[in-house]
């Protein structure tokens, strides 16, 4: 059965990070995974899931299932986080969530649903998206069309050309939003642009499938859930994929959610035991230790005030590296605006060099981003931004 199979081709981005890990350069750079890294380029266990790990440690007494929807408790949290205590679909009661195995389980549960709603219905991404968006769409039958949203010549988002493409959407097919942060482009709808979508996709119908990898990581855990608030309180049907990868830092742990909203209370129970249908021939039950600490962390006062404050400190370190990096190319003479990189939000910017610049600074400087230019901003640092910005004016 094997014989006929050919070599599927290296992800760039993990064939990247080999490449960089074999790097000898003591001055080499990793601009391109996408992780959260501190100052001395690790990324730590944050102290409050620590206590979180030592309370499970302590009051944990069995490894049974969970069963398909993963823990209540956490469910309920996570409802509340993403659409805050008192929202419109909360108190009438039109939401469902399930646990998944972390942001990339939950667009695939989400994917599996809309196929369960109509076979072979259309999802349409933003140009450009998140990598790994097409392939698990496609994978679960689903048509993939695009919408345009950077505009890569004035580095900016193309706010006119998203809306005229959205408005010839078909109201049975599906639309991907990027709740906040965009995966590569760091380029975010302001809440006017949100409304002004909102009030399309009330218009015509089509149901918004919403990502949100990042909250907390853009302004702040309220702020950068504006679009998504107003989103489902404008129609009757929405989709909420969200990972707890980034802002509780549990990459490994793989834990997010699926968030299906109904029409009605009674529409939202249906859509519920379809989801949990899905979710039984996927990967049966969720995992339940990232879980288990984000429900910990999010149920004490004392936990949730310091995940407060160590989100806001990643949060912030993000924003200065942008302001960081623009000024130092300023610094080392770089003539070209690259003010945009300040006006962005999130882990990623397209710094907006050429591919062969890109490999330029690969071969010449041991500098590591995607070929696309999308680099990680939390890669920079005040040990590596003088040779980042001297290497980068180099190859301009």
């Amino acid at each position: 059965m094997f014989a006929s199979l050919k070599t599927s081709p290296a992800d760039p981005i993990l064939g990247l990070l080999a490449k960089y890990r074999e790097d000898t350069n003591p001055k080499k750079i990793d601009l391109g995974v996408g992780v959260y890294k501190n100052e001395a380029g690790e990324t730590t266990v944050l102290n409050c899931v620590k206590k979180a790990e030592q309370h499970r440690t302590d009051t944990e007494t069995s490894k049974v299932y969970l069963g398909p929807t993963g823990s209540t408790l956490f469910n309920d949290e996570m409802s509340k986080l993403i659409f805050g205590q008192d929202h419109k679909v909360l108190n009438e009661n039109r939401a469902r969530t399930v646990s998944t195995p972390g942001g990339t389980g939950a667009l695939r549960v989400a994917a599996e649903f809309i196929k369960s709603c109509k076979a072979g219905a259309t999802i349409w991404v933003s140009n450009p998206t998140w990598a790994n968006h097409t392939g698990l769409f496609e994978a679960a039958g689903l048509t993939v069309k695009t919408y345009p949203y950077y505009d890569y010549d004035n580095k900016t988002l193309d706010f006119d050309g998203m809306l005229a493409a959205l408005k010839q959407v078909s109201a049975d097919d599906a639309v991907l939003l990027h709740a906040c942060c965009h995966n590569p482009s760091g380029m975010d709808l302001n809440n006017e642009q949100w409304q002004q979508v909102a009030e399309v996709a009330k218009s015509i119908g089509f149901t918004p499938v919403i990502d949100m990898a990042y909250q907390g990581f853009g302004q702040g855990l309220d702020e950068d859930a504006y679009g998504l608030r107003l989103m489902a309180a404008s129609v009757k049907e929405m989709v909420v994929c969200s990972s707890c990868s980034k802002n509780f830092g549990l990459y490994r742990e793989r834990i997010g959610a699926c968030t299906i909203i109904g029409e009605s209370s009674l529409q939202a129970d249906i859509a519920y035991s379809v989801v949990l249908s899905v979710v039984r021939v996927i990967y049966s039950m969720p995992p339940a230790h990232g879980a288990a600490l984000v429900e910990t962390i999010l149920t004490s006062d004392e936990l949730r005030n310091e995940w407060y404050v160590e989100l806001a400190e990643m949060r912030n370190r993000i924003n200065g590296n942008r302001q960081l990096i623009v000024d130092k190319l300023v610094e080392n003479g770089v003539t070209r605006d690259f003010s945009f990189i300040t006006k962005q939000a999130g882990m990623f910017s397209f710094l907006g060099i050429t591919p062969a610049q890109v490999q330029q600074l690969q071969d010449e400087y041991s500098i590591y981003m995607v070929g696309s230019s999308r680099m990680s901003i939390a890669g920079i640092a005040n040990s590596n931004i003088d040779y980042l910005a001297q290497s980068i004016a180099k190859v301009l």
